[in-house]
């Protein structure tokens, strides 16, 4: 991307392989820790070349089939749409990793290779030595439970998206841009279908590459507020809950290992649940009953977590009060029994 941005935070003084996560999730900032995992195994044999690092992969791998995405030259390692944004540009495909790794290996010096992408594998499943051999960041040390997921591909293209859960991502092999964008930039950055999506996320449907600013004209807008960063192998960056980010591969082998975690325990739903819900219940009301629903929102939702309730003894409190995992099965059990009427 060519366009002038403000860079990412670089946190200095970090000890090699363990993140500063209490001042990460104290700042809710994007945040990159130069050479934080440089000594992983992984990082070096890629700093070798690109063909240690399949090895390393190969070393670990337990012959698991995996899925990934592939796409023919035409599809310049972007995972998108067609013309109608009805469907996918790229073949999810199932196959050994091992085929995988030997077909990227095929394409190193190619100029416009087939897309390759194995993307959110979860490493225990499929690479299971891997973490013990030394590449691994222990946050369960610091009361993080979160299993790594690797992603393996070229000069692949990840748009522009968000994650509800807090990331730290590491980049081990090859080069990668991050440009992220605050939560509020969310219209600015026009989000594609809900589904399909190439990722399981909504995406931008900017090109960054070319952006198209007739069509798309606040994306301008957008770009004021973005932030850019390359990372080098070894290099670690944190990306808070809903924070959009759009991942670029420079090399023509990457490979990124990433910890996804909830700040809410597990008896906690995704909001896009409600998300969906809202979109069936209340987005076509009339804006009169709209605007009565959002300061309803507000009062419940969006305000003070216990200022709903806190007129009401706690016995009283039901919903309006903590939700512990079991009155959360009790929500559940009520909202599929409504949903079902």
């Amino acid at each position: 991307m060519s366009r002038e941005v403000a860079s990412v935070r670089v946190l200095e003084g970090s000890s090699p392989g363990v993140p500063p996560l209490q001042t990460l999730l104290r700042d809710a900032v994007p945040t990159v820790v130069r050479g934080l995992v440089r000594d992983w195994p992984l990082v070096q044999c890629g700093l070798q070349s690109p063909h240690a690092a399949m090895e390393h992969l190969r070393g670990h791998y337990n012959g698991r089939p995996v899925q990934y995405s592939w796409g023919d030259p035409s599809t310049r390692g972007r995972p998108f749409y067609d013309a109608g944004f009805t469907r996918l540009n790229c073949e999810v495909r199932r196959g050994s990793l091992d085929k995988v790794l030997e077909e990227l290996a095929s394409h190193l010096d190619d100029p416009h290779p087939p897309t390759y992408y194995v993307a959110s594998l979860l490493v225990d499943q499929c690479l299971p030595g891997l973490r013990t051999a030394g590449n691994d960041l222990d946050l369960s040390a610091q009361g993080v439970q979160a299993p790594p997921s690797i992603w393996i591909g070229n000069r692949v293209t990840a748009s522009c998206h968000y994650d509800a859960p807090n990331n730290i991502a590491c980049c081990a092999v090859g080069r990668r841009r991050f440009t992220l964008f605050p939560p509020e930039q969310i219209a600015n950055l026009y989000p594609g279908p809900l589904e399909p999506t190439p990722g399981g996320q909504a995406i931008s449907v900017v090109d960054f590459a070319a952006p198209d600013l007739e069509r798309y004209p606040r994306f301008a807008q957008a770009m004021q507020a973005a932030q850019s960063v390359v990372l080098e192998p070894g290099d670690m960056i944190f990306i808070p809950s809903m924070w959009w980010h759009h991942v670029e591969g420079l090399d023509p082998f990457t490979v990124l290992v990433n910890y996804w975690w909830s700040s809410m325990p597990g008896w906690i739903p995704t909001p896009m649940h409600a998300l969906y819900h809202a979109l069936w219940t209340i987005r076509d009301r009339p804006d009169s009953e709209k605007q009565a629903w959002r300061e309803v929102f507000d009062h419940y939702v969006f305000g003070p977590a216990e200022r709903a309730g806190e007129h009401l003894p706690a016995p009283a409190r039901g919903a309006l009060g903590e939700i512990d995992e079991q009155y959360a099965r009790q929500l559940r059990a009520m909202l599929i029994d409504r949903l079902n009427r």
